[in-house]
């Protein structure tokens, strides 16, 4: 991701139904103040491992980066082969905890 940006853009490991598969992501997220919780979602790129072992199905998946893991739910893929995941936690990367955290010139 660019400086200005929250999220990951990079190698990720997708874990469904016991077996690993490495994936391409581009994932960001942020906090939704009407549940109070954090929102990730993004794109895994076309893999014909993955749409072999999902097809056109919704399916819970963890998803692991270098900096972090969490659990998300697969849907069908998009028009081009990507995936779309989404989850409710904390996301499968970093994230600001403070004002000092944030990129320069957020």
């Amino acid at each position: 991701m660019t400086d200005d940006e929250d999220g990951y853009r990079g190698p990720a490991t997708l874990l469904l139904d016991g077996v690993e598969l490495a994936v391409t992501v581009t994932l960001r997220g942020n906090f939704e103040p009407v549940d109070g919780r954090y929102h990730w979602y993004g794109r895994i790129q076309p893999s014909d491992a993955l749409a072999e072992k999902v097809g056109a199905r919704k399916s819970p998946a963890l998803l692991r980066t270098p900096v972090g893991e969490a659990g998300g739910v697969l849907s069908e893929p998009d028009p081009w082969g990507r995936y779309r995941i989404t989850g409710t936690s904390h996301p499968p990367f970093e994230i600001p905890t403070s004002l000092e955290d944030l990129p320069a010139g957020s």
